[in-house]
């Protein structure tokens, strides 16, 4: 068999695809990539169980095989050579030789019959939407979920999809993130939780292709997203997520509207001081003034800013850690923020105050209780 490809084109669909391919696995074959082919048409595969992947692309190419080709080592070659046509030939010694304009390289592949078969959506059902609406929702959301294997739902996405929108929602119990989407629907109600990692190999892939839209099919076990040249299936988190409504304070009479920028900027300089613990900083607002203080009394450091808000009620006197009020704040795409509390042990909301049209965001930070 041989494939004729460019090599800049190649790379490119390897290094998304890389990012499903397990570090450590129990089964060596999962660090390979899967190369088939028919006619024309490249597939190629990579998997941990859990999730896979498949891009596609046109080649020149002879003969029909299907090989597993260790996916670190092609990927290591492929961006040591300048873009080039390069060329496939697979041997019947199962090694595989790789022809560019510098020279050739030789690399063992397995049989590709080892390799697992991905699981099918069976009997989904389908929505479709732009490809900008969904790397939005999976950027703003993403950041807010845990790391916690034991509790893999708080590692995840909530897609609820509903007939007059759908919310996506991602928390790990100490922030927590709530996006929306007024203009775009479902056919049917449904809820769904997608896991991290392949959510996360998804935003990368959204933001680098042509495609327009997005096609999504799920069931009670799986979804699959088809765009353009790539396909990601990837197993559902079977866990019922969180009542995460009843957490949202709905009465919160104190507020204040500041420049997100230099909130941002604030907050970064404050924290600088604050405990390597607790990360906490102290938000003060009285009136139309807003105070930041941080300090660490193990280290007898300290700092404190000031900024003026463009509106407020009532004063505010809470604790947050600093990194998560901050990759809320990063968040944002508007010129202003709004921050919301009720009193000094509940959470605080964070929102842009003018949402995108179609959309909105809201964010939640749990307090920090404050050093007296």
């Amino acid at each position: 068999m041989k494939i004729r490809l460019n090599s800049k084109e190649l790379l490119e669909r390897l290094q998304y695809l890389v990012g499903v391919v397990p570090s450590n696995s129990t089964l060596p074959i999962l660090e390979n990539f899967l190369f088939e082919l028919d006619g024309k048409l490249l597939k190629i595969t990579a998997s941990d169980l859990e999730s896979t992947m498949i891009a596609k692309m046109d080649v020149e190419s002879q003969g029909l095989k299907s090989l597993a080709i260790p996916s670190r080592m092609l990927i290591e070659i492929l961006k040591a050579l300048p873009s080039q046509p390069i060329e496939l030939n697979v041997e019947d010694n199962n090694s595989i030789e790789i022809v560019s304009a510098s020279g050739n390289y030789t690399i063992a592949y397995h049989d590709g019959a080892e390799f697992p078969t991905a699981k099918e959506v069976e009997n989904p059902s389908t929505i479709t939407l732009p490809t900008e609406v969904l790397e939005r929702a999976i950027k703003k959301t993403i950041f807010a979920c845990g790391n916690d294997e034991l509790r893999p739902v708080m590692s995840a996405v909530l897609f609820q999809m509903r007939t007059t929108g759908m919310t996506f929602v991602a928390t790990d119990a100490h922030r927590l993130v709530k996006y929306s989407r007024t203009d775009h629907f479902a056919s049917n109600d449904v809820d769904f939780v997608v896991p991290k990692k392949p959510l996360s190999i998804l935003k990368g892939v959204l933001g680098g292709t042509d495609a327009n839209d997005v096609e999504i099919q799920y069931n009670t076990s799986n979804t699959s997203f088809n765009f353009g040249d790539y396909e990601l299936k990837t197993r559902l988190v079977d866990a019922k997520y969180p009542a995460y409504e009843s957490v949202i304070p709905k009465d919160n009479p104190n507020q204040f509207m500041v420049d997100t920028l230099s909130l941002s900027n604030s907050l970064k300089r404050v924290s600088i001081f604050s405990n390597k613990t607790t990360h906490q900083v102290a938000i003060k607002q009285k009136a139309l003034e807003l105070n930041l203080v941080a300090e660490d009394i193990d280290y007898s450091t300290n700092g404190k800013e000031s900024l003026e808000c463009q509106s407020a009620t009532g004063n505010i006197e809470i604790g947050f850690n600093a990194r998560f009020l901050a990759e809320a704040l990063n968040n944002l795409d508007d010129v202003n923020v709004v921050i919301e509390t009720s009193v000094a042990n509940r959470a605080g909301i964070v929102r842009p105050e003018t949402p995108e049209e179609g959309e909105e965001l809201l964010m939640l930070v749990m307090p920090v209780m404050l050093n007296k």
